[in-house]
Order: structure tokens, then C-alpha cells, then sequence
């Protein structure tokens, strides 16, 4: 009996594996380019949006726009209008010592005046050939082969141009005055920002000037006004009325120190109460002595300028009051005012001495004297309320002023 024997299996070949290809590159590199440009559009818009200085956003524009069109030569050109030429404001590429000095013309023969006035792109690829503009001297010297040049142009005058340069030969294109375009535009929004900014900027502060010194001029009247009393007060052969011209110089003058403090904050129309009371109280301290007056405050306490002032000239009445009758013949003595809040639409003013006291049957809103007349017009005009504590020794006035 025979026995088949199995088919032996062929040999498999040895077969060397051949490396797989390298995959293909997603982008060429014309496509890589434009979407660099993008990218570089993006970083100059947010670089727009800090508070770079002007400067420093043109120096990294020129910079920007040279690596996005991959030339080593670019520039920004300012307008002079009054003489008829741009200036070399920023640049990459150039000889050292021409930025700030070099300047081109502006006419319409050049191809960045052509830019300026026209408001339309210019490409120069063949400058060695160029029959419609001139080639500026500084791209001569700088062996320039071909130029791009667009407008710099905000909401007002333009300011210039943005221009790149190259040595190499090749060609601009439509893609990239897109993308010069773009970057011009960027730029120029960013001036004209800053240029309104500027405006701004001058006009309060020359709005500030103006009301510092209307403030000064009335402080200045006051005194005048003040001093014409005290002539008079000296002057006078009864003694009645020197005195009460002397009173008039004394409130006529307080008034003035009361505006001489006021429009230090750069919000006219608010002030920190607690500061200004400071002032104040410093003020009246000199007028006050030999009493000791001390100011004390809890917090800091935004009012309006008006209300601020009604505040100061209630204080300075009831600090004179009592100086003048708690201490009387002169007595040396002592005056607290403090100041405080009082809930969210008030503040509280409390002006405490430690003298002989109120006199029996004193009726605040029956007293004929005269400070206590201008209190009571004062307290009406603000809204204010007063109240009066007998103290052991001494007196407290007690205001409650509302913020608004």
C-alpha cells in the first residue's frame, strides 16, 4: 500500500518591503504665505488694541509687513502736508540713521505720493523699467528692484503711506496688497484712535485750566470783597458796626477758603468729603485759635461739589459759633468735628466743644443771632437737619446731610 506524500509548500520569496512614501505636504508654499499673513493681521490687531504707543505700533507694523511679504525692506512714510513731503517715520532695512530724517516727495509722479492722493494701491515690479512714477532716490540707493505702496488712511486726514521694498526679483501681487492693505487699515484705525484720544485728552485738560482759574478769580473777588469790609470795619466810629463788618469779613473770607479747596480731583463734580472737611478745618483752625480744632472722618465719602460746599460753610458757622461762645473773651479751648456715614444716602457732621454750655432756654430755631440766621438758611437749602445736645461740659451740634 502506498502512501502519498503531502506537496511540499513553496517557499515564500524573500521579498525586501520597500519604504512607504513620505506623506504629502497639506499646504504648498504660497498657501503657507497667506496664511502667515493672516496670522500677522491678527497680532497687529491686537497689538492696535493695547495701549502700545504710536511709536512702537510703527516700528512693529514696518516689521509685520516686511516678514508677510518676505522682504528685508519696508517703511512708513508720514505726511507733511506743509511742506509737501513724507517723512521716513519707521522703517526696517534702511541704512542707520535715516529714520526720523530721510524724506521722499509726495506729488503725484512718486509712486507713495501717487498712493497718498489717490487713495489706490500702487505695485512697482520692474522699477528698473517704471515709465508712470519716478523712483525716489532712497530706493535707488538702496538697490530697490520692485515696491508695493498703499494708503494709511483713518476717519480724518490720511496719515501717510505703508510701502515695502525689495531687492529680489519675483513680483507683488493682488494677494498682497490684500494683505498690505489690511495691515495699512489696522494701523490707521489705531491713529485715528489715538488722535481722538489726544483730542480728548487736550480738551479736559484744557477744561480743567479753565475752571481752576474761574475758581481762582472767584476766591480772588471774595478776598477783595473781604478786605473792603475790613477797611471799613477799621474805619468805623461805632463800635457795633465794626463789629459786624468784621463778621462779614470773617464769613466773606471763610467763603473763599471754602472755594480756594474745591476742583482738586480730576471729576469736577464730585469731591471726597472727608478730605475737603480736612482742608477746611485746617483753615479754620488759624482763624479759631486759641481754641484747638481737630477733624476726625470714618471712611471716605464721595458728594457732589455743590452739596460739598453747603456742607464746608455749615461747618465753618457752627466751629465759629462755638469758638465764639463757648470759649468766650478769647478762653482757650477745644473742638471736635467728625464726620461719618449715615446709611446709604446720608452723612452724618458732629461739632462737639467743651465749654461753658448752651444758656438756659436756648431755642435753635427761635435764636436771633445772626450765625445761627445762616444756619438755618443753610440747613433749608441743603436739606439738612440739626439737633443740639447739652453736654456735661459743653455742647454738640449734630447734622444729618442727605448725598443727594
Amino acid at each position: 500500500m502506498s502512501v502519498d506524500k503531502p506537496e511540499t509548500e513553496p517557499a515564500t520569496p524573500n521579498i525586501e518591503a520597500s519604504p512607504r512614501p513620505a506623506p504629502a505636504e497639506p499646504f504648498g508654499p504660497d498657501l503657507r504665505l497667506r496664511i502667515r499673513q493672516q496670522e500677522i493681521l491678527a497680532e497687529l490687531g491686537v497689538l492696535a488694541l493695547q495701549r502700545t504707543s504710536l511709536q512702537e505700533l510703527l516700528d512693529s507694523t514696518v516689521r509685520m509687513a516686511a516678514e508677510g511679504l518676505q522682504s528685508d525692506l519696508s517703511k512708513i512714510l508720514e505726511y507733511i502736508p506743509g511742506e509737501n513731503r513724507m517723512l521716513l517715520r519707521a522703517g526696517v532695512g534702511w541704512d542707520p540713521g535715516l529714520v526720523g530724517v530721510a524724506s521722499v516727495g509726495s506729488d503725484l509722479a512718486s509712486p507713495s505720493g501717487y498712493a497718498l492722493h489717490t487713495g489706490k494701491p500702487v505695485i512697482s515690479n520692474h522699477l528698473e523699467n517704471e515709465e508712470r512714477f519716478r523712483t525716489p532716490e532712497l530706493l535707488r540707493a538702496h538697490g530697490v528692484r520692485r515696491a508695493i505702496n498703499v494708503i494709511l488712511q483713518g476717519d480724518g486726514s490720511p496719515f501717510g503711506v505703508l510701502e515695502v521694498d525689495s531687492r529680489s526679483e519675483g513680483e507683488f501681487t493682488e494677494f498682497d496688497i490684500s494683505f498690505l492693505q489690511g495691515a495699512a487699515n489696522i494701523l490707521g484705525m489705531a491713529i485715528e484712535r489715538q488722535r481722538y484720544e489726544d483730542s480728548l485728552r487736550a480738551a479736559v485738560e484744557h477744561q480743567q485750566v479753565l475752571i481752576k482759574e474761574i475758581n481762582h478769580r472767584v476766591r480772588n473777588s471774595l478776598q477783595l470783597v473781604g478786605s473792603m469790609f475790613h477797611l471799613q470795619a477799621k474805619s468805623a466810629q461805632e463800635p457795633m458796626l465794626s463789629h459786624a463788618l468784621e463778621e462779614a469779613y470773617g464769613r466773606v473770607t471763610a467763603v473763599a477758603r471754602v472755594h480756594e479747596r474745591l476742583y482738586r480731583d480730576a471729576d469736577v463734580r464730585f469731591v471726597d468729603l472727608s478730605a475737603y472737611l480736612t482742608d477746611v478745618c485746617n483753615d479754620l483752625a488759624e482763624v479759631t485759635a486759641p481754641c484747638g480744632l481737630d477733624f476726625e472722618a470714618s471712611e471716605q465719602i464721595r458728594i457732589g461739589t455743590d452739596r460739598a460746599v453747603l456742607v464746608a460753610l455749615l461747618v465753618g458757622e457752627l466751629v465759629t459759633n462755638a469758638a465764639k461762645h463757648a470759649y468766650p473773651e478769647g478762653a482757650a479751648g477745644h473742638i471736635t468735628v467728625r464726620l461719618a456715614r449715615a446709611g446709604d444716602t446720608a452723612v452724618s457732621v458732629s461739632v462737639r466743644d467743651e465749654g461753658d454750655g448752651l444758656p438756659e432756654g436756648f431755642d435753635m430755631d427761635q435764636s436771633r443771632g445772626f450765625g445761627m440766621t445762616i444756619v438755618r438758611a443753610f440747613l433749608q437749602q441743603s436739606g439738612a437737619t440739626l439737633s443740639v445736645r447739652r453736654l456735661h461740659p459743653g455742647a454738640e451740634f449734630h447734622l444729618d446731610i442727605p448725598l443727594e
